[in-house]
């Protein structure tokens, strides 16, 4: 995030958008933050958004019915009337080149959320915190077989 600014905490108010003579539009923050993480995996390479904590808790909260369907592990944004900026938290595939990876996620997230919501996107952050290889899912693969005892 920009120096001196801080992160909004819990439920922030929607920021308004839009004022006409035939009424107002807001935008929640939510909003950006499903915006900028469905454009962010949108990228070839990015395995997941979120560190190990944040992608433990959203399996989690995928398993709670009633819970929300929203996964926004990784994505934190920070909106103002006219702005917005965007930090991301990336697992990447190995093999993937992180600086062109990260470089392609910071165009299509910038180009999403300006697009959809008429913000300005005045920085998208992004740190790579991990990366997926492929024998991971086959050791999980096998790890999901049958048990020890029948």
């Amino acid at each position: 995030m920009a120096q001196g600014t801080t992160r909004p905490e819990g439920n922030v108010p929607a920021r308004l958008a839009d004022d006409t003579t035939q009424g107002k539009t807001t935008i929640a923050s939510s909003v950006v933050q499903k915006v900028a993480g469905i454009a962010a995996r949108e990228i070839s390479g990015v395995h997941a958004l979120g560190g190990g904590v944040s992608r433990a808790f959203g399996a989690l909260r995928e398993r709670i019915p009633g819970a929300g369907t929203a996964n926004t592990a990784g994505v934190a944004v920070e909106v103002g009337e006219k702005q917005a900026a965007i930090d991301l938290d990336l697992v990447v595939e190995y093999g993937a080149g992180i600086v062109d990876l990260a470089r392609a996620v910071r165009r299509n997230v910038i180009t999403a959320v300006e697009r959809t919501t008429g913000l300005e996107v005045i920085e998208v952050n992004i740190a790579v915190n991990d990366i997926h290889l492929p024998e991971d899912d086959d050791d999980r693969d096998r790890s999901a077989g049958p048990g020890r005892v029948e």
